[in-house]
Formats: C-alpha cells, sequence, structure tokens
C-alpha cells in the first residue's frame, strides 16, 4: 500500500508567502496541500485556486469545508471553479462542522441546524458535487463520533477519523473499525499534532505540550526521526488501512525526508 503525505496550510500574508510556501511543499513531494475553512484564515477556494497556478503538480484539497456553511450550489461553483483551473487535481474535504462552529454560522447568517441536519446538508453537498463537478473530485470526510463515521464511510472515497490530542492507537483502531463497517476498503487519513516532543503554537496556546502528549500515548505525535516517521507510517498502512499522514505546516522539513522512504 503506497503512503502519502500531506500538509494543512494557511496562506501567508502576502501572494508572494502563499507561492513560495506552496512550491516549497511540492518540492518536498508532498501529495496535497490542504486549506481549512474558518472565518480567520483565508477563504479555501481562492487560496486553493491561486495554489493550483503556482505549483502544478501537487493535489488541493479544502481542509475541511463545513457544510452548513454554504449551499450545495454554492460548493458546486466553487468546486468546478477550482478544478478547471487546476487541470483535475482539486478533492473536497468535508464535514459537518466543528462544534463550536455555531457561532461562524451566525456571523454568515446560514442556519445552523441540528446534528440530523447537518448531516443531511454534507449528504447534499457530496451528491450535488459529485453529479456536476467535473472531473468529479474525490471526497475525504472528517469525522469523529460514531455515526458520523458510519456515514463517512458511506460518503466519501476517504475517511479522516478525527481524534482528540491524547489519542491512542487503540481510539485509532475504534475509528477504523467503525468506518469499516460501512466500507470495508475506503482510505483512511490520520492527522499528526506534532512532532518528537513538539506541537504547533495553536495547540501549545491550548496548554497541551509535545512532551506531554508523546508520554502519555497520543497516536498523533510523530517520531522524531524521519526512519521511524516512515516505518510508523507503513505499520499504520499495513494494519488499518492508513495510507496518508496528514502533517502541520509547522513541521513540513522534519517530516520530509520520511516520504522518500515510505
Amino acid at each position: 500500500m503506497t503512503v502519502t503525505f500531506a500538509v494543512v496550510a494557511t496562506p501567508g500574508p502576502t501572494q508572494a508567502s502563499w507561492v513560495g510556501q506552496v512550491r516549497m511543499l511540492e518540492d518536498l513531494g508532498y501529495a496535497a496541500v490542504l486549506v481549512p475553512d474558518t472565518l480567520w484564515t483565508v477563504s479555501p477556494f481562492p487560496a486553493l485556486a491561486a495554489a493550483s497556478v503556482a505549483a502544478p503538480r501537487i493535489r488541493l484539497r479544502t481542509w475541511v469545508l463545513a457544510s452548513p456553511m454554504r449551499s450545495p450550489a454554492a460548493v458546486v461553483r466553487e468546486a468546478s471553479a477550482v478544478q478547471r483551473l487546476s487541470d483535475g487535481r482539486f478533492e473536497l474535504g468535508i464535514g459537518t462542522g466543528r462544534p463550536d462552529a455555531a457561532g461562524e454560522a451566525a456571523r454568515l447568517g446560514v442556519t445552523w441546524g441540528s446534528a440530523a441536519e447537518r448531516v443531511a446538508q454534507l449528504e447534499a453537498v457530496v451528491t450535488a458535487v459529485r453529479e456536476q463537478v467535473q472531473p468529479r473530485p474525490p471526497v475525504v470526510m472528517a469525522a469523529s463520533g460514531a455515526k458520523s463515521l458510519a456515514v463517512a464511510g458511506r460518503v466519501a472515497d476517504r475517511v479522516a477519523v478525527a481524534l482528540g490530542p491524547h489519542s491512542t492507537r487503540a481510539d485509532l483502531e475504534a475509528g477504523a473499525a467503525r468506518v469499516r463497517e460501512s466500507a470495508p476498503d475506503v482510505s483512511l487519513s490520520l492527522q499528526a499534532f506534532g512532532v518528537s516532543d513538539r506541537v504547533p503554537e495553536y495547540l501549545a496556546r491550548q496548554g497541551f505540550s509535545g512532551a506531554g502528549l508523546r508520554d502519555a500515548g497520543s497516536i498523533l505525535m510523530l517520531p522524531g526521526d524521519p526512519a521511524a516517521i516512515a516505518e510508523q507510517a507503513r505499520e499504520h498502512a499495513e494494519t488499518l488501512g492508513v495510507d496518508e499522514v496528514v502533517v502541520p505546516s509547522d513541521f513540513v522539513r522534519e517530516v520530509a525526508p520520511a516520504i522518500a522512504l515510505v
């Protein structure tokens, strides 16, 4: 099983900084760049459109699009634009929205809805994109709870098992098993939180330390040695079907040597 590495990246303050960042990721061997969908970061679709011109090979994914924030028609329009500009490299990363995102929906003037309504909205968006965007982009769904993982297994081409910072291998195994109940062969992704004993600044501000997470057995902390990262990635792929590792942008240079070793 081939293992790939992707990066969650937020566009910098200027065109030059974003172009340079995406080109660096492509040169380092990363397979995809993933842009968040929040009100305090750059809107993902124009950022991905710019990235598509800056780097001609890297794949482009929303990470993850909050389905309650846009109608199916709006997502189809934006996804079609990026798909056309990138010559077919767009991937729809989507979820039902972070639990704390109801305030963002209110600021945008859209209905947040119940959990069931948000799932229905997600399925409507996925159906519209699959029917109307050409070529049809892969759908990657982030999910955590038992119900959402079951939905993800049903509607997505790839599932990112969303885990909390202290999650262990047993938690990952349980999430993967839940997905497999709906889709035995679906691809899986795992988003790393840190490398060795370091975490991104946003986690440090929340009181997390890399050493603490590592000592607690967090499956989301990558080893510090590239060879060990590659070995862990191969093991997760062979035993759990996790064939994509998503890396925070803070650690792209440290992780990059592992890409050639998997």
